[in-house]
């Protein structure tokens, strides 16, 4: 029987396995793994960071499964051998026919100093609790979100935290005492297509947000409470929120799977240079953004190029880059931006809404996956 292992269980690994499991049907010997005990959309971090839902509330556990002929295992990847398809774990060894890695991308908030000791983060659940817990504590002053490496998961999610803030201090009656900030890299806040950064600039021009293109915070001075650039100068802070570095997993880095960061593969399948591998979502150099829309897309084109080989037809069209991100504007209204990396010329992109009906579309989205790859009902 044909062995497929699939190395993460986030957006990517488990719509390849559910696509896998409805294209191929028992004929295949199906292997997800994570470290992990259960699943958590990206997204949920912001509803923990809002007060909404708990921590527990957002967590998925992988018990629920519910991916027909799919077995899960939850283990530490400890190596990774890709030129002969075999993994080790802290449980036992794993030969496969296809591998597929989606071990998306770690952060290193220690790669930028100071940060640990006096920076907040949203990108995990512990870190958006933690500034949940700092925003009672804070009655005003400069409030500077910064994206402090290249790439970075999900663009639109400075942003997305610079919107909710905004809309926080205004309900405590305070936005008037709050400066907010965001800073970074890119010359744009979402640089794929001005139709989407000239309306989200508007956005926050109207909001009284300020936007710093090409700056890029590399150091905060602790004791002086600034923000160094790595171009030159500092903006000062009373809280900083920064977008940790993003980094492959270890076990992916010394693999040989990454020579130059991430994992390259080809445009067309996400099939890397070692044969019968491939590499989906935060972890892969796919020429898209990192998100998880994006990983789910290029799973099910994975899924269906596995399923070609194994049937001898031809392969499947090739993977567009397609896909839409939700972001949160506050005051229970949703935008939803539409980006397009590889079907055409040049990136397209556009922002729709924001809107209280967007806000529902992006609860059913969340329900549908739900259904999709665990046993709810909801």
């Amino acid at each position: 029987m044909t062995r497929i292992l699939i190395l993460g269980a986030g957006f990517g690994g488990l719509e390849v396995a559910a696509r896998l499991s409805e294209l191929l049907s028992g004929g295949v010997e199906a292997t997800l793994i994570d470290a992990n005990d259960a699943f958590v959309f990206g997204f949920s971090k912001i509803d923990v960071l809002r007060g909404v839902r708990t921590v527990e509330d957002v967590r998925l556990s992988y018990a629920g499964l519910g991916i027909p002929g799919v077995e899960f295992r939850q283990e530490v990847i400890t190596e990774i051998d890709p030129q002969h398809r075999r993994v080790r774990t802290d449980n036992g060894y794993y030969e496969a026919d296809f591998l597929v890695v989606a071990l998306g991308a770690q952060y290193d908030p220690a790669a930028t100093p100071g940060f640990t000791e006096q920076g907040y983060e949203y990108y995990t659940l512990d870190g958006a609790k933690r500034l949940h817990d700092a925003l009672p504590r804070l009655d005003g002053g400069n409030i500077v979100i910064s994206v402090l490496g290249e790439p970075y998961k999900c663009p639109p999610a400075p942003f997305e935290g610079a919107f909710l803030l905004e809309d926080y201090f205004a309900g405590r009656g305070l936005r008037d005492r709050v400066t907010i900030t965001v800073t970074g890299y890119m010359g744009a806040p979402v640089p794929v297509a001005k139709e989407v950064s000239e309306p989200l600039l508007a956005h926050l021009t109207e909001r009284g947000i300020t936007f710093v293109p090409k700056r890029t915070v590399c150091r905060l001075d602790t004791e002086g409470a600034g923000a160094e650039f790595a171009e030159g100068g500092s903006i000062p802070y009373d809280l900083f929120i920064g977008i940790p570095v993003h980094r492959v997993p270890a076990v992916v880095a010394v693999s040989g799977l990454a020579p130059d960061g991430w994992i390259p593969v080809q445009k067309t399948n996400l099939a890397t240079r070692f044969d019968g591998v491939y590499a989906i979502g935060d972890v892969a150099a796919a020429y898209t953004a990192k998100a998880g829309v994006f990983a789910e897309r290029a799973a099910r084109v994975v899924a269906d190029d596995i399923t070609a080989h194994l049937r001898g037809t031809p392969p499947p069209p090739p993977y567009d880059g397609a896909g839409d991100c939700f972001i949160e504007f506050g005051r229970g209204e949703v935008g939803k931006v539409h980006a397009n990396f590889l079907s055409g010329p040049k990136p397209t992109g556009e922002l729709i809404g924001p809107t209280t009906a967007l806000a529902a579309e992006k609860a059913e989205f969340a329900r549908s996956r739900r259904r999709r790859w665990f046993c709810s009902l909801d």
